[in-house]
């Protein structure tokens, strides 16, 4: 059975989640813990990050690798398209929207909800791993918001203003088709979707982080149509 390593709140394990989920794959889980269990992590994949998965005599890190070789390992049902000449556009598309969700659309996430956590000391705590210990999780919850201020200004408001549009477009997107591309479920929406988990946390995440988010974009009646698509992919895939 193959073995995640992974951090819970980590969009990029998320995202491999729901291709296991897709794939209907049975599969065990390890948490790491920040710190000493990446030394561990070091030992095993050869760096730090998550998420690494562990298939029987292979070593996969990286959630675009990793899901890689579930596609190749578990074709059925497909993520991508064929990788032939009929199917090459639409191949190209999702693998584009997927490199976008990781990168662009991911960094975006990361300020917003860092901006979310600093203004809110319980949303900090509960994003916190579930090894932490009690006095430390208290101490991160007890400490001055406007102390941590400063780390929330680290880009522009150029960068917040992208970000919102670039959900607003997708809002567009999703609202009258099933999925990004194509007529069936693939790996650019399962990507997209595992980012949007860190704006609006879906039912899946359990108390006390479930249907909380960032301020201004959960709540937002333009994203409401983005968040409902969110919603309908999770019951697809059985993780609402």
């Amino acid at each position: 059975m193959p073995e995640l390593h992974q951090f819970k709140h980590s969009a990029f394990c998320e995202k491999v989640r729901l291709v296991l989920a897709a794939k209907g794959i049975d599969y065990t889980v390890v948490e790491v813990t920040p710190g000493l269990g990446q030394f561990e992590l070091f030992r095993l994949s050869g760096q730090k990050q998550v998420p690494v998965l562990v298939d029987g005599g292979e070593v996969i890190a990286d959630s675009t690798a990793i899901c890689l070789h579930l596609e190749r390992t578990v074709p059925e049902p497909p993520l991508l398209p064929l990788d032939d000449f009929e199917h090459a556009r639409e191949r190209a598309q999702v693998l584009l929207l997927e490199d976008w969700a990781d990168t662009a659309l991911a960094a975006g996430v990361r300020l917003a909800l860092l901006r979310a956590a600093v203004a809110d000391p319980a949303l900090r705590t509960a994003l916190l791993p579930e090894s932490t210990p009690g006095a430390l999780r208290s101490l991160v919850g007890a400490f001055p918001g406007d102390l941590l201020a400063g780390v929330g200004q680290v880009v522009g408001r150029s960068q917040d203003q992208q970000l919102v549009a670039s959900l607003e477009q997708l809002a567009v997107l999703v609202a009258g088709e099933g999925h990004l591309v194509g007529q069936r479920l693939s790996l650019a929406d399962l990507a997209v979707a595992a980012q949007l988990s860190l704006i609006k946390f879906p039912a899946s995440v359990g108390a006390p982080l479930a249907g909380r988010g960032v301020p201004g974009l959960a709540d937002s009646p333009l994203l409401a149509p983005l968040f409902a698509w969110r919603d309908r992919l999770y019951a697809q895939l059985a993780r609402s």
